[in-house]
């Protein structure tokens, strides 16, 4: 049993989704009762831009702590050792690396990464070198469908992996979910090449991140298995997932409901997987926490997995503006749909 508790802050607080004024989920509102319901820390800072954003979050929650509006005061003044960082993807990468050498022991930091190669290899440098439990908020991984459909594929239900497919609506802001599930299915195996295609005909931005209109995605994981995503318009294959094994095929058609079809049957079985008394989001933290009270446990949202797919993202808009395969690692350091935009090369019509 452990008695004290860390000490936990958060950097962005922004304001509770749907309210007024609000630009995104309110996420640092989600993460704070997801590691209160830990019971394993206590809340001691807040920081963001806007004051106003963090004299709401202390009255919805009904806690008094230190405000700062500047993170790195924050990190020197207060100490803390789990933080999590709730901005936008462009802010990720300095927020990451400034917690790692202030000695922030958990940092715990929303999805995707960062804009560019570089930055996310820098992220995991920093903590790295610094000692410190990098995660990024997939927290899919702890919904008990996928941790269903990972078992049924553990035990060898479809035989051996061949492919898996899924929809979304991007590649980077959605798509950073998705190819993660991927890899989680596929055992965290290293992806050897990538062929992307994307098209640009609309602005579409999310949290600030340029995203392409439409996109194609296909992959190849070092045992073989291959990988191959469908995003924007016209992106419906007739499920979410789609991993086909030598000897069946299984199908998520949602985050609580997925299909399986093997060689005996004579149609689809179809299963309902509740989630139980514990959401994602609770998991995570309890995932993300455990690392400190059991020093050599790995959370399995660690960036040592979110880096491999996010690898996969950037490599596929490589791909679009070279106009063919890309093979990892990857060398190129920057955001090619970025640089794509910026030159002239593609544009919304």
């Amino acid at each position: 049993m452990h008695d004290t508790l860390y000490r936990y802050a958060i950097i962005g607080t922004g304001l509770p989704w749907k309210e007024e004024g609000h630009t995104g989920f309110g996420m640092a509102h989600v993460h704070w009762r997801a590691f209160r319901s830990t019971e394993r820390v206590a809340l001691v800072a807040l920081c963001d831009v806007i004051p106003e954003r963090m004299e709401i979050f202390q009255q919805r929650h009904e806690v008094t702590v230190q405000t700062f509006t500047d993170y790195r005061a924050m990190l020197a003044e207060v100490q803390p050792e789990i933080v999590s960082i709730c901005t936008w993807p462009h802010l990720h990468a300095e927020m990451t690396i400034a917690a790692a050498e202030a000695g922030v022991r958990v940092i715990h930091c929303e999805k995707p990464m960062a804009l560019t190669w570089a930055d996310c290899k820098r992220m995991q440098s920093a903590a790295d070198a610094h000692g410190a439990l990098l995660s990024f908020n997939h927290q899919r991984r702890h919904i008990r469908l996928f941790q269903a459909v990972v078992e049924d594929l553990r035990q060898g239900v479809i035989g051996d992996l061949v492919c898996i497919e899924a929809e979304c609506p991007n590649l980077f802001d959605w798509g950073t979910h998705w190819f993660d599930m991927m890899q989680y299915y596929n055992r965290e195996e290293p992806i050897e090449w990538v062929m992307g295609q994307i098209d640009v005909r609309t602005e579409h931005r999310i949290f600030g991140a340029l995203h392409e209109h439409q996109g194609l995605c296909h992959w190849k994981w070092a045992n073989g298995v291959r990988g191959l995503m469908v995003t924007g318009e016209d992106m419906k294959i007739g499920c979410v997932h789609r991993i086909t094994g030598t000897e069946g095929v299984i199908e998520v058609l949602s985050e609580r409901k997925y299909r399986r079809m093997t060689a005996g049957d004579a149609g689809w079985q179809e299963f309902e997987v509740p989630q139980g008394d514990r959401d994602e989001h609770q998991g995570t933290a309890a995932d993300v926490v455990r690392q400190l009270d059991e020093p050599g446990h790995i959370s399995m949202l660690t960036v040592h997995n979110a880096i491999r797919h996010t690898e996969a993202i950037f490599a596929a808009y490589l791909s679009s503006r070279v106009r063919g395969r890309v093979d990892l690692p990857l060398s190129y350091e920057g955001n090619a749909l970025v640089d794509m935009v910026e030159a002239g090369e593609i544009s919304p019509a």
